[in-house]
Parts: C-alpha cells; sequence; structure tokens
C-alpha cells in the first residue's frame, strides 16, 4: 500500500499545488508578496496531499490487510 500512496501522493501534490498556486495568483491582495506566497502555497499543496494520498491509497486497496507485498 505504500507504493500506491507514492505514486498517488505525486500526482494529487501536483494538482493541489498547482491549485494553490493559482488560489495566490487569483487573490489581489497577495499580489505584491506572491513572490513569498508561492512557495508557502506550493509546500501547503503538497503537505496535505501527503494525508490524503493515503486515504486515498487505501480506498484503492479495498482493505486488502494481509496481502503479499509485491
Amino acid at each position: 500500500m505504500f507504493k500506491v500512496s507514492v505514486l498517488v501522493w505525486i500526482m494529487l501534490g501536483t494538482v493541489l499545488a498547482g491549485t494553490s498556486l493559482i488560489v495566490v495568483l487569483m487573490i489581489p491582495s497577495l499580489e505584491n508578496q506572491a513572490l513569498k506566497a508561492i512557495p508557502y502555497a506550493v509546500a501547503a499543496g503538497f503537505a496535505l496531499a501527503m494525508p490524503l494520498s493515503y486515504l486515498v491509497a487505501r480506498q484503492i486497496g479495498g482493505g486488502q490487510r494481509g496481502a503479499s507485498k509485491a
């Protein structure tokens, strides 16, 4: 399940980081501070993707505890 979780995290992290980047660029009050806010927004997107990817991997696995680790 860890391998599936990592693969899902790569995809989900990219999507959430891009979404948070667009949100920062679309908010007029953050326009002056965009260079400072963008790295934080992208890091938050990747961090939020970690627990979400674990939940998605559990759903993909379908509760297959004790299955082979291949």
